[in-house]
C-alpha cells in the first residue's frame, strides 16, 4: 500500500501543503486540533519525511558515496565495512558502488553519486584508469574526494600503505631464506600501487647485488585467470623461480594453485610471499607469508580525509599506514 505524503493529507483535510510540513516539523501556526489531525492522518497513512524533498531545502543529503573495484574481494568489503561503520557513527548514509575494475563503470558511477547528491567521496581507481581528469573535475567542483589504496600524485588526498618499503622487506627475507631467482607478479605497470612495489622489490635485488632478470617480472591484469597464466608462464622457464613475491591477493591465490598443480613443494622448490588478507593465509596449504595491511587504519583515516573536507578543510593530505611482514610457513629457511 502507498504511503501517505504531505500533500494527501492536506487534500484529505483541504488545507495547503505548507500547512502539513508546519505542523510535522512542530512549527507555530497550526492550531492544536488541526496539528492534532493532522498528526493522526500522518501516522494510520504511515508516513515519512521525503529525504529527498529535505535534501534540496536544506542543501544536504547526510550522504557519501564509496566506490571500489570490487565489492566482493575480501579487502575491498573490509574496508567498505569500515568506512560505512565511521559515517554511520558521524550521522552520514553510504552508498556503495562497485566499478567492476573498468575505467568507463567508474566514471559511470562517479557521474552517479554526484546526481545523487553525495557530499563526498571515497574511491579507490580501477585497474584501467590513467585518465584521472575525472576525479580532478570533482574536485574542481568543490566535492571533497578521496582517493585509497591505489592512489596516483595528482593533487587529491589519500590514504595508502608503504608500498616500496613492504616489498623491499618480503623480497629481502626471501633473499634471507636463500632465494636467488624471485620472480614478481604484479598487475599492470600504470597503477602506482604496484610501480611502487616493483621499485621495492629491484630495489631489495639490487642491494644484495642479484641480477634484474625480466623474464621474471610479469605485470599483467589483476585477475585469477590472468595470474594463473602467469605463474604457469615462470615454472616452465629454463631456469624457474626459486621465489615468487605476488602483488595482490588473487594473484596470490592462483600463484599457491599454479605451483600445486605443477607438483611443486612449498617452500622446498618455490617460496612465496603474497599481498593478501590473514584468513586467506590462515586457509591456504601450506599457510602463506603475507604482508599484512592495516585495513581498519586505511578505511578510518579515508573517512577522516573526507569528513574534514565536508567541514571546510581544503588542505591536501597524503597519509600512509604502514603494513607488516607476517611469516608463516611459505617462506621457511632452507
Amino acid at each position: 500500500m502507498k504511503r501517505i505524503s504531505q500533500r494527501d493529507i492536506a487534500r484529505k483535510l483541504g488545507i495547503n501543503v505548507s500547512t502539513v510540513s508546519r505542523a510535522l516539523r512542530g512549527l507555530e501556526g497550526v492550531s492544536p486540533e488541526l496539528k492534532e489531525q493532522i498528526e493522526q492522518l500522518a501516522e494510520a497513512g504511515g508516513y515519512r519525511p521525503n529525504p529527498f524533498a529535505v535534501s534540496l531545502r536544506y542543501g544536504t543529503t547526510r550522504t557519501i558515496g564509496i566506490v571500489v573495484p570490487d565489492i566482493a574481494f575480501n579487502q575491498n568489503a573490509h574496508i567498505v565495512k569500515i568506512i560505512e561503520g565511521e559515517a554511520r557513527k558521524a550521522g552520514y548514509m553510504s552508498i556503495i558502488s562497485d566499478s567492476n575494475d573498468r575505467y568507463k563503470n567508474e566514471t559511470d558511477c562517479l557521474e552517479l553519486l554526484v546526481n545523487m547528491q553525495v557530499e563526498g567521496i571515497i574511491i579507490c581507481p580501477s585497474q584501467e584508469t590513467t585518465d584521472f581528469s575525472h576525479l580532478l573535475r570533482l574536485k574542481q567542483s568543490h566535492v571533497p574526494v578521496v582517493l585509497f589504496d591505489r592512489a596516483p600524485d595528482v593533487g587529491i588526498s589519500s590514504v595508502i600503505i608503504n608500498d616500496v618499503t613492504s616489498a623491499r622487506q618480503a623480497t629481502n627475507e626471501l633473499i634471507k631464506a636463500g632465494a636467488r631467482r624471485i620472480a614478481f607478479l604484479g598487475g599492470p605497470n600504470q597503477v602506482k600501487q604496484i610501480a611502487d612495489r616493483k621499485h621495492g622489490y629491484l630495489e631489495a635485488l639490487r642491494e644484495h647485488g642479484i641480477p634484474v632478470r625480466t623474464e621474471l617480472v610479469k605485470c599483467h591484469h589483476i585477475s585469477f585467470n590472468s595470474g594463473l597464466t602467469d605463474t604457469m608462464e615462470l615454472l616452465s622457464l629454463p631456469e624457474p623461480p626459486d621465489a615468487i613475491l605476488a602483488t595482490h591477493g588473487l594473484l596470490g591465490i592462483s600463484a599457491l594453485q599454479a605451483i600445486t598443480n605443477s607438483g611443486l613443494r612449498i617452500p622446498d622448490d618455490i617460496a612465496i610471499i603474497a599481498y593478501m588478507s590473514d584468513w586467506v593465509s590462515e586457509m591456504s596449504h601450506p599457510r602463506t607469508s603475507f604482508v599484512k595491511q592495516n585495513l581498519t587504519e586505511i578505511g578510518t583515516k579515508a573517512f577522516r580525509l573526507l569528513l574534514d573536507q565536508i567541514n571546510g578543510d581544503d588542505s591536501v593530505q597524503h597519509i600512509v599506514v604502514t603494513a607488516r611482514l607476517e611469516l608463516r610457513n611459505s617462506t621457511k629457511k632452507r
